[in-house]
């Protein structure tokens, strides 16, 4: 008998429909992508690059 695996369950972490708080774990992955983004359009004028801590999942995107 074949069986296939399950597919890697999501987990939503908030429960009550709100976002989650805003977290030093969070400002290091922003801060850091901010970065790498600022240095890739570095020559290109027309990006604007901005952090924002209000980050959560949205289920199904």
């Amino acid at each position: 008998m074949v069986t296939s695996p399950n597919p890697t369950q999501i987990v939503y972490p908030d429960s009550d429909g709100k976002p989650m708080a805003d977290n030093t774990r969070q400002f290091r992955w922003i801060t850091t992508i901010k970065a790498n983004l600022d240095w890739l359009f570095a020559n290109n004028a027309d990006v604007f690059v901005a952090g924002d801590l209000l980050w959560y999942p949205v289920e199904g995107d």
